[in-house]
């Protein structure tokens, strides 16, 4: 099997997404202003991932990290728009194994119950269609059911491979009480949990011994401990009081620390360490481990991490992505992050959003040219200088 591309994603009619089209590639990083839509593209791909390989419903946007509203909300509902469009509509095109595919469906959202219904909906590959059907079909379809995964026409190695694929999408958003195993994850998503909360069960995983190295993932450990840079060692243990408060409510396992700067009796766990230590514990475990999605998004990956750190991480997490021959969706408010990321590699594609003067986003790939590389500044500088757009117009 080769490498799934995913080539283009459209959607129209979506919460303040009107009508807005781009080509992703391997790390996708949204940027803008508070309000501009970010998290916005990231909820549409969720609802995109359900409609294709499930179904759309309270329960299976909430598996995916998306925010549940009220139906009215679902759907645009401009004032410069004179008649509303009936559905929302979603696309989305890929290749795999040298091939061309497509998937497209038109919703209506919920009226007499959560669940979202299936208007229209088609797979072509290379431009020849492969399954349809609408309202107007004869067949006696459910359609509050999406029929990718169940067609007979769509059984074949590459449409299950993709349905998979873009089937297990999950938003990330870590939760410092949730990493810290004082806070129960609401979606306990494996092999990590949405919010963190199986966290230490993930790194278990990515822990061993090679060749008299200990390694972390693809990474040495020394490398993850310059990361963290006052931590001598970390790992992962069993609850006892000698380490935690018999008070503080826990999972199974824990992440256990050792402060470089303090003596080997002093270690203590991820309740007691800086929050930033278990963000970048995260991260890294999200892109590394083979467990967790091929496709996913993180909404602020910044959260929590100084801004050099922040940099630093994103450096790593993005060469892990791209070694997995994984695809993240990511939003940032910090510049830093920016200047971690290679736009050489077209792999790797910033984007900004932006309300035109009807309220519509507008997504805008930031790509390096002459003018850019002319400024002779990092990223971060042309973000907040406004050269990058994404920015609010603030007096």
């Amino acid at each position: 099997m080769s490498d799934m591309e995913l080539k283009r994603i459209t959607i129209r009619n979506f919460k303040s997404l009107y009508d807005v089209s781009f080509e992703p590639g391997r790390v996708n990083v949204f940027i803008g202003a508070n309000g501009s839509g970010k998290s916005s593209v990231l909820e549409a791909i969720g609802v995109l991932s359900a409609a294709m390989t499930d179904r759309v419903n309270a329960t299976s946007l909430q598996r995916k990290g998306v925010r549940l509203s009220t139906s009215a909300l679902y759907k645009s509902k401009f004032m410069s728009i004179e008649k509303e469009s009936k559905t929302v509509d979603f696309s989305l095109e890929w290749n795999l194994n040298g091939h061309n595919y497509g998937y497209m469906n038109h919703m209506t959202v919920p009226s007499d119950d959560d669940a979202w219904k299936y208007f229209a909906e088609s797979v072509t590959c290379d431009g020849a269609a492969v399954y349809g059907r609408s309202n107007r079909s004869n067949a006696p379809l459910n359609n509050k059911i999406g029929y990718f995964t169940i067609s007979e026409a769509l059984s074949g190695a590459d449409y299950v491979y993709s349905a998979k694929y873009i089937g297990d999408y999950g938003i990330y958003q870590p939760d410092t009480l949730t990493l810290r195993g004082t806070v129960a994850d609401p979606i306990q998503t494996n092999p990590i949990g949405l919010n963190g909360g199986r966290l230490a069960e993930a790194m278990q995983d990515l822990i061993y011994e090679e060749d008299g190295d200990m390694m972390f993932g693809t990474m040495y450990m020394e490398d993850m401990l310059e990361l963290i840079d006052w931590a001598s060692e970390f790992k992962v243990s069993k609850p006892k009081k000698t380490i935690l408060n018999p008070g503080v409510p826990t999972t199974q396992q824990i992440i256990e620390f050792r402060d470089k700067y303090l003596k080997d009796s002093a270690s203590f766990t991820g309740y007691d360490a800086s929050e930033g230590a278990l963000y970048v514990l995260f991260m890294l475990s999200l892109a590394m481990h083979g467990k967790t999605p091929k496709m996913f998004a993180i909404d602020s990956f910044d959260h929590a991490m100084n801004p050099r750190l922040a940099r630093k991480v994103t450096k790593e997490f993005t060469n892990k992505i791209i070694e997995g021959n994984k695809t993240v969706f990511m939003t940032t408010h910090n510049p830093l992050v920016l200047d971690g990321l290679d736009l050489s590699n077209d792999d790797i594609r910033l984007f900004t959003t932006d309300r035109n003067k009807h309220g519509h986003v507008e997504i805008r790939r930031v790509q390096v040219s002459e003018k850019l590389l002319n400024m002779d500044q990092p990223l971060s500088r042309l973000w907040i200088s406004g050269a990058l757009g994404g920015v609010p117009e603030l007096l």
